[in-house]
């Protein structure tokens, strides 16, 4: 079969087979040329848009999702404390913290920051109460968190193992080394399981009469999924030395419950 052409100035040999003409008027001739170009014509114009689109400069670098801020965003946890005194058995309890993400607003220092309004109840059949109010912020790549009154730089971007900066920096604390470990590596915590996230040690060291471990996991698109903080004085003095048996001081871990957006 091949195209022949024109037959006269009202119809058109569209393909030729054994001898014989399909004959079409030149209306249908122009019409299935049409339809034909029509799936060429529409690729071409989206991909000349998607090559063309601008991309927005506010459009956050994919490090930023580990510290997502956006109001009305909440995270549920599951809460474990432990207390140690010398003169006291050891005190342990557990209760849920949830933490939304409040209005956004201009801080003393004139930066964009948002509110962390915090609850707190002993279980899920208790109504939440208010706790207290903290902020977050981020600023020149530095993901910020005001805790109890002080600055914490918890992360850095762009995001990288082996990083390194001084969590105290915007605090009069001193100055305290954070190292992010296991970037995009999977976490698991209770029953979910983060395929990406990555880890904060902000201190683990231990001797044979103190620890210091204060760890924090933070999973894409979520933030904070899992903290721990063991600040603890061991046995200094007799027998005991050495064998890690507790004096005094606090182990607390927090482990994502749910979270979502209200």
């Amino acid at each position: 079969m091949q195209k022949v052409g024109f037959l006269n100035s009202s119809t058109f040999c569209l393909f030729r087979s054994s001898h014989q003409c399909f004959f079409v008027t030149f209306g249908i001739y122009y019409s299935l040329m049409r339809i034909s170009l029509l799936p060429a014509l529409l690729i071409g114009g989206l991909l000349a848009c998607f090559s063309c689109r601008p991309v927005s400069p506010d459009q956050p670098d994919p490090g930023y999702l580990f510290f997502p801020l956006e109001t009305g965003r909440y995270t549920i946890y599951n809460v474990t404390d432990s207390v140690y005194t010398l003169t006291s058995p050891k005190v342990w309890r557990t209760y849920q913290i949830k933490e939304v993400t409040g209005p956004v607003y201009t801080d003393v220092t004139g930066q964009k920051a948002y509110q962390l309004q915090r609850y707190r109840r002993l279980n899920e059949q208790q109504p939440w109460q208010p706790d207290s109010v903290w902020t977050a912020r981020l600023v020149n790549g530095e993901a910020i968190r005001n805790e109890n009154g002080k600055d914490y730089v918890k992360l850095v971007f762009p995001i990288g193992n082996r990083v390194r900066w001084d969590g105290n920096k915007w605090n009069a604390m001193g100055e305290d080394t954070y190292e992010m470990r296991n970037t995009s590596r999977p976490f698991r915590v209770l029953d979910k399981l983060f395929d990406e996230t990555v880890t904060v040690v902000q201190q683990n060291d231990s001797t044979l009469v103190s620890q210091d471990k204060r760890i924090e996991v933070y999973a894409k698109e979520v933030g904070l999924i899992y903290r721990e903080k063991a600040i603890l004085q061991l046995c200094q003095s007799g027998p005991c030395v050495g064998k890690a048996e507790i004096n005094s001081g606090i182990r607390q871990t927090y482990r994502i419950l749910t979270y979502g957006k209200e």
